[in-house]
């Protein structure tokens, strides 16, 4: 696939932020824990939803889906996801610590996803260890064996955000009281507890360093609504400061925004904070900022490739240094070609502002990549045309209907 941008355009209007990608993958999960009925509400139509519902339903659970509203019920007959389908996502991975709690077992293969660099499952695997899962691996499949799972300490090594809402799900149905020590802070982390619990669950202190995860015999019916994306947020308010416009982004929860709204201002946009929305806009010169992704509440390293974007045009050098994932430079090449000056060292990147970048062919190496070139040609001068663009549809719903309602000039073709 490939979309065309037609640039530089000034971004003005109101834009409507859905739910988020990373909330609802481990959401949808989790339903697996559930002996009932699980009905989840504003269901955003992205490329990684509809594969983990495909995953959903080969587990062999029914899954209805209409208008935004997703019903799952059934018990899982299937402890192996499908190859093809896992291959493409990173959180077909999170199937494992809800299987393993409900059927006793549970194989996955080593997961796919965005091509950014190592993201190894050592953590969930020592995570299931501890709960008294026997693990074997074999041909790049994984297999954890336990008759029942028994609570216990888990130290974390790193705060993962997958290891850490793999084993809460696992946790959710042992026996006993589970502590996830050095657990990630993540909003969506607080939202995956926050939906077991509505299933009659009992975990407490998520978005703090020690988890804690009382076991429950069985999960039951729920309806559910998770977080907004922050980072599809941050994104368009970073669209808007790139392109010198105005614009009102609604749905969000400022405080998940922290990061990202410090360096805006610091880069001398002006944000204004509502209940519920946030209102971005420049006027003068970007200037140069430092930036260091770090785990949450830190500057998030899903917008670390969308600000390198709005920084190529900053009055002097910026610097980003990426200390989550050390393959997260790819776009860097892409935005080279459209003009930008930037060297790197290792895990560090110096970005030179230019007066103006040019449109050129690109390619999107991954989901935040993509939207980093979206922004990017948003803003420069000419034709754009950004091959690969189905990475962008993996975690932006109605990405170009919602940037064009606010005044861009994108067509897929």
């Amino acid at each position: 696939m490939r979309i065309m941008v037609w640039g530089p355009t000034r971004l003005s209007g109101q834009v409507m932020v859905s739910a988020a990608k990373n909330a609802i993958l481990p959401i949808l999960a989790a339903s697996m824990l559930s002996s009932g009925t699980v009905v989840i509400k504003k269901v955003p139509a992205i490329r990684d939803v509809h594969i983990m519902m495909a995953l959903i339903q080969q587990m062999g659970l029914e899954v209805e889906h209409a208008e935004g509203i997703l019903t799952i019920k059934g018990t899982p007959q299937n402890i192996l996801p499908d190859y093809d389908l896992s291959r493409q996502i990173r959180a077909s991975f999170l199937l494992m610590g809800p299987l393993l709690a409900r059927c006793g077992q549970a194989k996955a293969f080593l997961p796919g996803g965005c091509a950014i660099g190592t993201r190894p499952v050592d953590l969930h695997l020592k995570g299931f260890e501890a709960l008294g899962a026997a693990i074997q691996i074999t041909g790049g499949c994984v297999t954890a064996t336990a008759p029942r799972l028994q609570g216990n300490y888990v130290y974390l090594d790193f705060p993962s955000v997958g290891a850490t809402e793999n084993i809460m799900m696992a946790a959710a149905l042992a026996q006993g009281t589970t502590y996830i020590e050095n657990a990630a802070l993540e909003p969506e982390v607080v939202d995956l507890a926050a939906f077991i619990n509505s299933m009659g669950g009992r975990v407490s202190s998520a978005g703090s360093n020690v988890i804690r995860i009382e076991g429950v015999a069985g999960l039951g019916d729920t309806a559910y609504s998770p977080i907004p994306d922050r980072i599809e947020a941050g994104t368009y308010m970073v669209a808007a400061a790139a392109s010198g416009g105005e614009v009102i982004i609604n749905n969000v929860i400022p405080e998940h925004l922290k990061a990202t709204t410090a360096k805006l201002l610091e880069s001398g946009a002006q944000v204004k904070e509502g209940p519920d929305f946030i209102k971005v806009s420049r006027g003068q010169e970007i200037k140069p900022v430092y930036i260091k992704t770090l785990p949450y509440p830190g500057f998030p390293t899903d917008m670390q490739a969308q600000f390198m974007a709005y920084l190529c045009s900053a009055g002097g050098s910026s610097i980003i240094t990426e200390s989550v994932f050390e393959n997260r430079f790819m776009h860097i090449g892409q935005l080279l070609r459209m003009g930008a000056q930037i060297t790197t060292e290792g895990r560090t990147a110096v970005i030179r502002g230019v007066p103006q970048l040019s449109g050129a062919t690109v390619k999107a190496t991954d989901l935040r990549a993509g939207a980093a070139l979206l922004i990017a040609a948003i803003t420069a001068h000419g034709q754009t045309i950004i091959e690969d663009s189905e990475h962008i549809d993996r975690g932006y719903e109605n990405i170009v209907y919602k940037l064009n309602r606010l005044g861009a000039n994108i067509y897929h073709i």
